[in-house]
């Protein structure tokens, strides 16, 4: 083959030489010039159809500006838009405003729609339903106030009721007063309910049989107050009973508030116990019942029979449950109580074959350093929880990736980077794999990234392989530390290999999710300044690029040599199968089903690939999904056959029942 020397075009060479121009800025200031110059020469091989058929491409997406929003989570729906919710996107003025919102997205035709919103469902939880509605619920009743910035003394009010035949609402703004005459106000409505009755029979005098007696145990209901004046005279770090005024007789009796303490301590955000279904097709929030608790920052993790538990969270008053999960049931569209279990905020929790939770460790930040933060499998049905071993770093599992590799048959969850507790300057380069098929599973310590990195967005694509792309080595992209870095992970080999690197930082709020046609679209990124000596309060992160993967590069994106399939059903049959034809059907070798995402915090539990069963006719490809709805939950997904160098077809959407 013969040699030759790479040649810059005439057109590179003005852009890079500028005909002398350059010299001049040389003598002027040399370090910008060089650095220009590199820049200009990367932007060119970057553009290269060589480096791209390698490394992939990027992409920036023209977003009109009436459309840009603080996308704090993201989520694909079976019609193949992406919905992107703020709600207040961790904006106090707009909060304030009662200002809140979503936006939808249609990567086929990059049009945008406006979606009204009824509630703030920033940092919410959501997980899709067997119907294709995407379940979201919980979200911010107040932002948080920090030291130095409470005027007024306020803490967690538990109003109690001890009248069994009625339960109470009080209204915003109902006062409770202290024994020593202070006054405080609720900041919400709250309703009581109504006391519980309990007939039981004792004993008294010589052992004999007392009557039948009733027992009353009060109901009870929490809301957050403040002082109705600013001073210290409202601070208190005793318990107290709270008489609420304007009731009168025997409701002023059976009603009355109880309090730990009331102070101008840091007061952290507040969750609402609100829910919602969006319909994708009517492409509206619809109402269904509210939780039991208030949650910020929960887990919502779709289970075997197409219900969903909610774990964790903040709060109406702030604090993190000790451990209320609960039930959602989308036949009855209401909540019921699940098995108690305490983890840290946006626990990462994954459904295994035969129903299990498995919990890698990682997380997204609210609670103790010592507590819930150990990876483990949580049996539902007997409410146990079986730790695991082997992890190192295991003190720097927050704001760490986890998914389940492909496919999900194999039972191997990956868990990669993250950081210490809280705002901690931590951070790891360690991933770990375990296998969950194993007798005794432990994690194995995997391939490092190349730095130590938190906030990483991890996808699984249809040729098995992980994109991670993203983070920064610091908390929230402290000092300038996002990382302009994106790889891939593959299984087959147990290593990471380059791929071409993001031009827009993503840290904190970011979110990363596979598209329908192959691509992979990254979202938000909320850093707390915008230098490197934190002296620039933060700009929130409204672009949106979109990353092309070498499989979509150069001859093999055409659409002779990419895989296809033509007409087909929308749902698989009785038997899990679904019958496609295809005018090359020796060409596909595999096939997966890909349930879509829906992503936040970095945290995304419902992506899954499922291996399927193929059958080949001369104009026809036949799958079969497995049986085990452990392994496949009911609801929609993405359908994609590849070929034998792992390029995928653009995906059918399927309806698993």
């Amino acid at each position: 083959m013969a040699s030759y020397a790479y040649r810059p075009t005439k057109k590179f060479k003005k852009t890079l030489l500028g005909g002398g121009a350059l010299v001049l800025l040389l003598g002027l200031n040399a370090p910008a010039a060089v650095s220009f110059a590199q820049e200009t020469y990367h932007a060119y091989k970057i553009s290269q159809p060589g480096y791209k058929r390698q490394y992939g491409s990027w992409a920036l997406l023209d977003v009109p500006p009436e459309y840009r929003t603080n996308a704090i989570h993201a989520a694909l729906l079976h019609t193949g838009k992406v919905l992107l919710i703020a709600g207040s996107g961790n904006n106090q003025k707009k909060f304030d405003a009662g200002s809140f919102d979503t936006v939808l997205w249609n990567p086929a035709d990059n049009t945008f729609k406006k979606i009204p919103t009824p509630e703030d469902f920033f940092c919410s939880g959501h997980s899709q339903l067997p119907d294709g509605r995407l379940l979201v619920a919980g979200g911010t009743a107040r932002y948080e106030v920090l030291d130095g910035g409470i005027r007024r003394a306020g803490g967690g009010m538990r109003v109690k009721n001890e009248n069994p035949d009625r339960s109470y609402t009080f209204k915003k703004g109902t006062r409770f007063r202290s024994p020593s005459g202070v006054e405080y106000v609720s900041t919400a409505d709250v309703t009581v309910p109504r006391a519980k009755k309990q007939i039981q029979a004792g004993y008294g005098k010589g052992d004999r049989m007392q009557p039948w007696r009733t027992k009353v145990t009060a109901g009870e209901a929490r809301v957050f107050v403040e002082a109705v004046k600013e001073g210290p005279q409202a601070l208190t770090t005793q318990a107290a009973q709270y008489e609420i005024l304007g009731l009168k007789g025997k409701d002023a009796a059976n009603l009355y508030g109880l309090a730990q303490k009331l102070t101008t301590e840091k007061q952290d955000f507040q969750g609402i116990r609100s829910a919602y279904e969006f319909d994708p097709t009517a492409e509206k929030y619809i109402r269904v019942d509210p939780m039991k608790e208030a949650r910020w920052y929960p887990t919502l993790v779709g289970l075997e029979d197409g219900k969903v538990l909610a774990v964790s969270g903040l709060d109406d008053v702030g604090a993190v449950l000790t451990g209320d999960n609960e039930v959602y049931d989308p036949k009855t569209k209401k909540w019921s109580k699940g098995p108690t279990r305490y983890f840290p905020t946006y626990p990462a929790l994954f459904l295994t074959k035969g129903g299990k939770l498995f919990y890698s460790g990682s997380n997204a930040g609210y609670g103790p350093a010592d507590k819930g933060r150990k990876p483990g499998l949580w049996d539902l049905s007997k409410n146990t929880f079986t730790g695991i071993d082997g992890l190192i770093d295991g003190d720097q599992t927050e704001t760490s990736a986890s998914l389940m590799l492909a496919p999900v048959q194999r039972q191997r969850v990956m868990l990669l980077g993250g950081g210490g507790v809280g705002e901690s300057s931590k951070s790891t380069s360690r991933t770990a794999i375990i296998d969950l098929s194993e007798e005794s599973p432990a994690f194995r310590e995997g391939p490092r990234l190349p730095q130590g990195t938190r906030y990483l967005s991890s996808v699984l694509l249809p040729d098995d392989t992980v994109f991670t792309t993203g983070g920064s080595s610091d908390y929230r992209g402290r000092s300038a530390s996002d990382i302009l870095r994106a790889q891939f992970y593959d299984p087959a080999t147990n290593s990471f290999r380059r791929a071409a690197d993001p031009t827009v930082g993503r840290n904190y709020h970011s979110e990363a999710l596979l598209l329908p046609d192959g691509r992979v679209a990254t979202f938000g990124s909320d850093p707390l300044f915008d230098d490197a000596d934190n002296t620039k309060l933060g700009t929130f992160e409204q672009r949106i690029e979109i990353y092309t993967p070498p499989y979509l590069q150069g001859d093999r994106a055409s659409d002779g040599n990419r895989p296809a399939l033509g007409e087909g059903p929308r749902r698989t049959d009785p038997h899990g199968r679904a019958t496609f034809r295809t005018a090359h059907p020796d060409r596909i070798t595999k096939a997966r089903l890909m349930r879509p995402s829906a992503v936040t915090h970095t945290t995304d539990v419902e992506q899954r690939s499922i291996e399927l069963k193929l059958t080949r006719t001369k104009d026809t490809v036949t799958i079969e999904t497995p049986k085990d709805r452990t392994l496949v939950p009911a609801g929609w997904y993405m359908l994609f056959v590849t070929d034998k160098e792992g390029t995928p077809s653009e995906a059918k959407w399927l309806l698993v029942e």
